[in-house]
């Protein structure tokens, strides 16, 4: 008999701030610590709170929250990065996933494999194809991350500017987990209204079966 869930997923909150900014620093010391000069420079104080906001109110950012609304792991959605993806790539076939950062304390529970899962359900529902990447080009341990969870990598693109560019894609029909779902909860009540709805709404389509658009 499958177990209770003790982990879900919900729109973050302005009240999740700064349980997202210790998950930012503790994933820099961490990468510190794995000999990668990822985030190298710490992304912190007024900027960093700039950035989190604004993914929070465009509802772009997800946490994963245990049963005492212990925040977990993050992670957002975005735009398509023009640096990396070019037209030929077609743009609007993607998710673009960024930003996920799962906690020390929860590694060993799959919870990156499985938000990684919802993302490719979410751009199912969506009519997309791909759930896309680019991470750092010289993490190659995390490259590895990823490609075990079947994205495939497309090319590396290492514009002057940047520090990333390792750029990576999965096909939305690929699911990892497809037995061990999280489960979405309702926001917190500083998020609309109208982006709980429409995320409990896209996990319930969800669970009557997500769109294969590979066929």
């Amino acid at each position: 008999m499958k177990s209770a869930p003790t982990e879900y997923l919900r729109p973050a909150a302005a009240e999740d701030v700064p349980a997202l900014l210790t998950l930012r620093a503790e994933a820099e010391e961490w990468l510190r610590t794995k000999g990668t000069d990822q985030w190298s420079d710490p992304e912190t104080g007024d900027k960093a709170i700039a950035k989190w906001r604004a993914s929070i109110d465009e509802g772009r950012a997800w946490v994963v929250v245990n049963e005492r609304e212990e925040v977990l792991a993050t992670v957002s959605r975005g735009p398509v990065d023009r640096d990396f993806w070019r037209d030929a790539d077609r743009p609007e076939s993607a998710l673009y996933l960024y930003k996920l950062i799962v906690a020390r304390e929860a590694s060993g529970r799959h919870l990156g494999t499985r938000v990684i899962d919802w993302m490719c359900r979410l751009a199912a529902l969506e009519g997309r194809a791909w759930v896309r990447i680019d991470t750092w080009r010289t993490n190659t341990e995390l490259h590895s991350y990823y490609e075990r969870l079947g994205f495939k990598h497309v090319r590396t693109e290492a514009p002057a500017h940047r520090r990333s560019g390792w750029l990576a894609q999965r096909p939305v029909g690929k699911l990892v987990m497809p037995d061990d779902p999280l489960s979405v909860m309702a926001a917190h009540s500083e998020v609309p209204a109208q982006t709980a709805e429409r995320t409990l709404a896209e996990e319930t389509a969800v669970r009557r079966g997500a769109p294969d658009i590979n066929r």
